[in-house]
């Protein structure tokens, strides 16, 4: 079966020190909860600056998911976490233009924080990529590195 909103991403830890010495433009606040998390499929509210997501991901094939993505209210987004979710992430984005793609930079809040982690949507798997200098590690498939892992297993907690 072919899925028409497959997303393709790869992820990358983050040198702090590069990081921080970088010219860099203001982030915007994230809060994201979890109404569903298994192996098939995550089912995420999201509050992003003013702007309320639903979005359904399903199973990760490494680079790549299907995703469904939709906007609502950011009111009700707000609601839904706080009534019916208890796993949570918070964290500032920061998105950085890099050739013909745009990284999104996330430094991760509470009890993720110490996390520094970078991401890039791409068209398809084997797609060439500007590296900034200051990314780290690739952790593209390493589950302990997707937000719905980080929200029941905090960074904080890693050993």
């Amino acid at each position: 079966m072919m899925v028409k909103n497959l997303e393709i991403e790869r992820k990358f830890l983050v040198d702090r020190e590069k990081w921080s010495r970088m010219e860099k433009p203001d982030g915007t606040p994230y809060l994201q909860g979890y109404l569903s998390i298994d192996e098939d499929k995550v089912v995420r509210v999201r509050v992003a600056g003013n702007k309320g997501f639903l979005t359904i991901k399903g199973k990760s094939e490494t680079y790549s998911h299907p995703e469904f993505e939709y906007a609502i209210p950011p009111e009700d987004a707000l609601e839904l976490i706080q009534q019916y979710t208890a796993s949570r992430v918070e964290k500032i984005r920061t998105r950085i233009p890099a050739g013909n793609h745009v990284w999104e930079v996330d430094e991760f809040l509470n009890e993720n924080k110490g996390l520094l982690m970078a991401e890039i949507e791409l068209g398809s798997a084997d797609e060439d990529f500007d590296k900034p200098d200051w990314l780290g590690a690739e952790v593209t498939g390493d589950k302990r590195y997707y937000n719905a892992y980080l929200s029941l297993n905090p960074f904080r907690t890693w050993k």
